[in-house]
């Protein structure tokens, strides 16, 4: 089995190489297929995985070029940020200028985000069609209930699946607060990725989720859940963490505003500082050490996660050592990628939450349209699972955002200014036409080649 990894150049590649070989005696995997366009950084990342790569019994390529890494691959997992963090930076800055919410995936961010990143992932797909027929594509590059509609629907390619460590880091944390194996716990969770619900934490025939949100009320919350207890309470479920850009969109807009970077700059200049080490530490002989230079990158990349926006550590291992002992169990996004490779390969079924389409698990929604909900993923196939009817809250916020995903593919299909514009006045966290214009233009001025020539 062949797996090609584009965008490896990533941050967050190491830890996909972890997994893989900590997995790779049941994986049958024969070649991984590392390819970055920027070949320099592909290199430094390669210092940080060097240590590890001996223990490898597969054949490991890197590249820059996306054919060769295609080329007979079965798996294909695309982690790219077109622009680099440099355009992250752009993405949140621009509306935070006129008031606005500017997060990564959220709102105007996740809109400039997936302009720039849906034409190249098309692409991609294009150049499978000719070398990799038959093999299936998931895709964490944000935003990536977007991107994956964007292979299914736009360029009609029926095995992909969108993944995102959220709900299995949900997961893990209820199955540790109940002291269950997270395998043995199934969560019924609904949404669109970046804007879902937990609705029961089901184990041993019973839903523990009542429970624990009493529990939240009396302990007074959990470090890395952005709602008040009370709140979650009167809902009767716990929001996705990145609904706190919803449910307090002032409050978030006014802690961005007020910290010294938004999270993107924090972000642009750890990265600088990672890279330069690790090309000081090549160019003197010591590459051995880019990987404890790694390490306290990651610490303070994950300790640092939401706090901004949140005005609130954002760590819930601090507070409980069951915590800390799930989530370190845990692979985050590389763990979900494998799990859902695994199965697909027919290494034993199982149930997952991820991004696929609706197929008429959720009646109110389009057939087609990407959704966040659980499905059984086994050999070849994955099929969504039937979801009980939604709060009305809750659908009507899906169908708003659902209609801005939408406008937001029209408008890269068809390079229409009037559907970027359309798309980005009806998402719910932009205040009106004429701020969607003004955001809209200044992102064509400040990202220029990098967005799709909109007429």
């Amino acid at each position: 089995m062949k797996i090609a990894i584009l965008g490896a150049a990533s941050v967050r590649a190491p830890l996909m190489l972890r997994a893989i070989l900590k997995r790779q005696s049941r994986m049958s995997l024969t070649e991984l297929a590392l390819m970055d366009p920027d070949g320099e950084r592909l290199g430094l990342i390669a210092t940080v995985t060097a240590p590890i790569e001996a223990d490898a019994v597969f054949k490991i390529t890197r590249t820059t070029d996306a054919r060769a890494a295609l080329e007979g691959a079965e798996f294909v997992l695309t982690t790219f940020r077109v622009g680099g963090i440099e355009a992250r930076v752009v993405d949140e800055r621009v509306p935070l200028c006129r008031g606005v919410l500017g997060q990564e995936t959220t709102g105007p961010g996740g809109f400039a985000m997936a302009l720039r990143s849906i034409p190249v992932l098309l692409d991609y797909v294009a150049l499978m069609r000719e070398v990799c027929p038959a093999a299936w594509l998931v895709n964490f590059a944000n935003p990536a209930g977007l991107l994956t509609e964007a292979v299914t629907r736009v360029a009609g390619w029926p095995r992909a699946v969108g993944i995102c460590d959220a709900p299995s880091s949900m997961g893990r944390v209820a199955a540790a607060l109940i002291d269950a194996p997270p395998d043995d716990v199934f969560l019924d969770y609904f949404g669109l990725n970046h804007l879902g619900w937990l609705r029961a934490v089901n184990h041993g025939g019973l839903d523990h989720l009542p429970n624990l949100i009493h529990r939240l009320q009396k302990s007074g919350g959990l470090p890395g859940l952005p709602f008040e207890p009370d709140f979650i309470a009167r809902l009767g479920m716990i929001p996705n963490e990145y609904l706190f850009y919803y449910y307090s969109t002032r409050e978030a807009v006014e802690n961005i505003v007020r910290a010294p970077q938004t999270r993107g700059e924090q972000l642009a200049e750890a990265n600088r500082r990672l890279f330069s080490d690790l090309r000081q530490l090549s160019v003197s002989g010591q590459p051995e050490q880019g990987q404890a230079a790694y390490e306290a990158y990651l610490t303070q990349r994950e300790s640092s996660y939401m706090e901004r926006e949140t005005g609130r550590a954002h760590d819930p291992a601090t507070s409980d050592p069951r915590l800390a002992q799930a989530l370190a169990g845990g692979e985050g996004y590389a763990g979900v990628a494998l799990d859902v490779i695994e199965a697909l390969a027919g290494h034993g079924a199982r149930q997952m939450i991820v991004n696929v389409p609706n197929a008429g698990a959720i009646p109110a929604l389009p057939d087609d349209a990407v959704v966040e909900i659980p499905a059984w993923v086994s050999r070849q196939a994955v099929r969504p699972l039937a979801v009980p009817p939604l709060p009305l809250h809750c659908l009507g916020l899906m169908l708003q955002v659902k209609a801005y995903e939408r406008l937001t593919l029209e408008a890269v299909r068809d390079r229409s200014y009037s559907a970027a514009l359309m798309a980005l006045a009806l998402h719910p966290l932009v205040p009106g036409y004429a701020a969607a214009k003004g955001i809209l233009d200044d992102y064509r001025h400040e990202l220029g080649p990098l967005l799709p020539a909109l007429k």
